[in-house]
């Protein structure tokens, strides 16, 4: 019987036919016997079932590929991290790729430090018109409260998929909520910043494709998850991290607020920029927002 992975990349995908292959064999190039791929189709409905089953004639055993109906980006994260056999996840999305010669180092550093819970990577930007931009990863200090607050409130830890590797047992206790559409990814990440120890890794892990996105769509599926968001990060985390949620709810407020208003959406920008205030007075002292918010209510209503 072969000894289990030590890494699985897993890469949920849905109608992603034409830059799949990149991403897969962007894994499989540098795949040793400690790596293991796997891939959820959520469903397509393009050309992705004829382009797996063409990875699967030319990679055989190690392209592995599970479809399941559709369900959206967090079902199949979580069918991908159920299907994984490696003590660490690295999800990649569809539309990206790993940057060359990277998971040898990365296996490297994981047989050295098992017990880590979250291992930050830097990434590459690549723009729609071909520039390029690293990101190293960011600082993470070793108080959990400190770290939570740098990721929710202070912005000054990102996380992303592609350039984040789980302990596993973290993502079985902690799945992607599947009744978010959006925003899923934040209360996962708050949970494993906050449970284990967390490494940063010196190293680009991956490259990020940026895609132009339309605010209008942004903003109905930002104001559909709304305030949900707030407890369902939260929804999990211990006691000594509570205190965190009023200031979190607050700011999800001014961020629901600055995203209707840039759809052109100044009623719900209005509402939000008012539940902030109840939620916390001291927004008021956010003077980007403020600003905003005066302009605002000068404006005539829809």
């Amino acid at each position: 019987m072969s000894a289990k992975p030590l890494l699985s990349v897993v890469i949920p995908t849905y109608n992603y036919a034409g830059v799949l292959p990149r991403a897969v064999e962007s894994v499989l190039a540098q795949a040793t016997s400690e790596v293991e791929l796997w891939v959820v189709d959520d469903g397509s409905t393009d050309d992705t079932p004829a382009v797996c089953a063409a990875l699967s004639q030319r990679h055989g055993a190690a392209f592995q590929c599970v479809r399941q109906t559709n369900a959206g980006p967090s079902a199949a994260r979580n069918n991908g991290v159920q299907l994984a056999q490696g003590r660490y996840v690295l999800l990649l999305d569809a539309d990206d790729e790993l940057v060359p010669d990277t998971l040898p180092s990365l296996c490297e550093r994981l047989r050295q430090q098992p017990d880590v819970g979250l291992w930050l990577a830097g990434h590459v930007a690549v723009q729609p018109d071909g520039r390029e931009r690293a990101h190293p990863a960011s600082t993470v200090p070793g108080d959990a409260l400190q770290r939570l607050r740098g990721y929710l409130l202070d912005k000054d830890i990102g996380l992303g998929h592609g350039s984040c590797v789980f302990l596993r047992e973290l993502l079985l206790e902690r799945p992607y909520p599947e009744h978010l559409r959006h925003s899923e990814d934040i209360p996962v990440f708050a949970y494993c910043l906050t449970q284990r120890q967390v490494e940063v890794l010196d190293l680009m892990l991956a490259r990020i494709h940026k895609h132009p996105g339309s605010l209008r769509h942004n903003a109905e599926a930002a104001r559909k998850v709304g305030l949900t968001l707030v407890d369902e990060v939260f929804l999990k985390l211990p006691a000594g991290l509570q205190s965190l949620k009023p200031a979190y709810r607050a700011q999800r407020c001014l961020s629901l607020f600055r995203t209707c208003l840039l759809a052109g959406e100044k009623s719900g920008a209005r509402d939000y920029y008012r539940e902030a205030l109840r939620t916390d007075w001291r927004v008021l002292f956010k003077w980007s927002y403020t600003r905003k918010a005066i302009r605002l209510w000068g404006l005539p209503g829809k």
